[in-house]
């Protein structure tokens, strides 16, 4: 069977190379940078937790360092628990908030991972059961309802309510 995919038409552009004139995407949500959407759902001292843009499922977020550094062998061990601690905390709303099944959590390190960002992030992507749905099986086409604005204000909610 064909497979057809209902692509969100700004991440073709992105993929494609039509991306924010700036050094580091990343880089540049931590500077604000007008140039790059801010989809920041909870910031410290080290880290941010992000919205991703172009989200695999609803409330797949990124945690990355504000230092910019591209390998987890960089992180101080007082930064990797630090990371830890907001996996564990992030873990814990997106369960109060979109009941997931399962989560899918983990890095791409390097270009040869497919990496398109050369700054270190922790991808959670929440899992759910069935996923595929009638239009996955009749037509060979996945459909993503989610609208990262709304995943980010529902997170820093959860985030502001429990400081």
């Amino acid at each position: 069977m064909e497979r057809s995919y209902l692509f969100n038409t700004e991440k073709i552009k992105y993929v494609k190379g039509d991306k924010p004139s700036v050094g580091c995407i990343l880089c540049a949500i931590r500077e604000n940078n007008p140039l790059v959407q801010n989809l920041n759902v909870h910031t410290t001292e080290n880290f941010i937790i992000a919205v991703n843009l172009f989200p695999f499922n609803p409330g797949h977020v990124m945690i990355f360092p504000k230092r910019h550094i591209s390998h987890i062998s960089e992180m101080t061990g007082s930064e990797a628990a630090e990371m830890h601690s907001l996996l564990v905390t992030t873990l814990k709303y997106l369960d109060e908030e979109f009941n997931p099944s399962g989560y899918n959590i983990g890095y791409n390190l390097g270009e040869g991972s497919g990496a398109s960002i050369q700054h270190l992030h922790q991808h959670i992507v929440p899992r759910y059961t069935n996923e595929v749905g009638f239009l996955d099986v009749l037509s060979g086409t996945r459909v993503i309802v989610s609208d990262p604005v709304d995943v980010m204000e529902k997170l820093r909610l959860r985030f502001s309510n429990n400081q």
